[in-house]
């Protein structure tokens, strides 16, 4: 079962626009969203309002041990107004001595004199949208910021974390973008590890239909690596990065040593956290639950909340387990994989249950384990690397083909 959950998620869905890449919960302010006389405040304190009355009204549960706020840009936010939400979680739940405190960052919204601010508050660890070093990708995926500007916000972060003011901060990637290839890849992988961050998330790029790139796709003009290319590409990533001393920790995240985002870890351990904000997902007890999308819907929803407590899977009393294929879906993203019985067990399983449809999943990926994509040791199966993590698509369909086949009423 689930234990109590010690993490949450903050979403602060402002942006100054949408990149072409993107399906996110978010509300674009334009290129002014910054400026002092921008109506970008109202919109902003009108959101919060709303979190801060989403977070009030939480059932209680024990101090957090991990904390991010995602986005959007939460670095649209002044300090004070960031402050000020630690401040409401703290008085909620409080936080652990040590607690890991990360907010996203991007390079177009911020200077060193803002980091400093947000370190003051608390934040302990930057997550850093870079998506891509080279100006031209930039422009063609709808970023706001150049080549420059994120070199500069790289030194300025990573200097902060050498005088050790900052426990960590990690750079996001994007593999696999329209353009590129891998002798360009290969200059962006070197590019990330000149920054010294000491965390890489490397994502995949995702061609969601309603974007700029799912139109541009379903049209046949999007310029992206075929899938051998984008192999290399993958291979290469793992194998450029292992050579500087970085870990696979999870399909799509590489750490030095120390550095694993604790609360990465958590989603992927099949963990419970708080949610908090328009669009964002929470599954304090294992049954997840995600708000609505839009600031219209996100305020009636939290009205109802506020008067009849219409959503029990914020309450432990109502809730249920996260049903298994979920934990297998997670937890086959960890480098360590799972363990089938123990997974079972703690989602409810009976032994009898156990003995008879562990066994036919094992058949569902006989393929995958005789290939070599799928490893087993002492009955816990787990993803080859660079292989297996390459193709973990294809080895969670097998997974979903499975338990679609199970009778899971008797």
């Amino acid at each position: 079962m689930v234990g109590p959950p010690r993490s949450a998620y903050l979403h602060i869905p402002f942006c100054h626009k949408r990149c072409f890449y993107c399906d996110f919960s978010i509300i674009p302010l334009g290129d002014s969203a910054q400026d002092p006389d921008s109506p970008r405040i109202t919109s902003i304190n009108a959101y919060l309002d709303l979190l801060h009355r989403e977070i009030s009204i939480a059932p209680k549960g024990p101090a957090l041990s991990t904390i991010y706020l995602g986005g959007g840009t939460p670095s649209l936010l002044t300090k004070n107004e960031v402050g000020d939400l630690l401040k409401n979680l703290q008085r909620k739940f409080g936080f652990q001595d040590g607690a890991e405190i990360t907010m996203e960052v991007d390079p177009a919204t911020f200077f060193e004199n803002d980091l400093n601010g947000y370190i003051g508050i608390g934040i302990n660890r930057f997550s850093l949208g870079a998506q891509s070093f080279d100006d031209s990708t930039l422009a063609s995926i709808g970023r706001k910021h150049n080549r420059s500007q994120l070199i500069e916000a790289c030194d300025w972060v990573n200097k902060l974390f050498k005088k050790g003011v900052l426990r960590s901060w990690s750079l996001d990637l994007i593999q696999n973008l329209p353009g590129l290839n891998l002798s360009k890849w290969i200059k962006e992988l070197e590019q990330a590890v000149l920054s010294e961050a000491p965390h890489l998330s490397i994502y995949d790029l995702t061609i969601e239909p309603d974007t700029v790139f799912g139109r541009l796709h379903k049209k046949g003009n999007l310029n992206i690596p075929i899938d051998s290319e984008a192999q290399k590409i993958d291979f290469e990533t793992n194998r450029l990065l292992k050579s500087r001393g970085f870990a696979r920790y999870e399909i799509s995240s590489y750490s030095l040593p120390g550095h694993v985002s604790r609360h990465n870890r958590m989603y992927w351990s099949g963990s419970g956290w708080w949610g908090f904000g328009m669009g964002a997902t929470s599954a304090p007890w294992g049954e997840r639950f995600s708000r609505p999308r839009t600031i219209a819907g996100y305020k009636k929803w939290l009205e109802q909340q506020e008067s009849h407590l219409l959503e029990k899977t914020l309450s432990n009393e109502k809730s249920k387990p996260m049903p298994l294929d979920e934990l297998l879906m997670i937890g086959l993203r960890k480098r360590e994989g799972v363990h089938l019985e123990e997974l079972a067990e703690n989602a409810g399983w009976t032994q009898k249950e156990c003995e008879k449809n562990l066994k036919s999943l094992e058949n569902f990926w006989v393929n995958s384990i005789n290939e070599g994509s799928l490893l087993r040791h002492n009955g816990r199966y787990f993803l080859s690397d660079p292989k297996g993590m390459q193709i973990s698509n294809q080895i969670l369909i097998e997974m979903f083909l499975w338990w679609d086949s199970l009778d899971r009423d008797q």
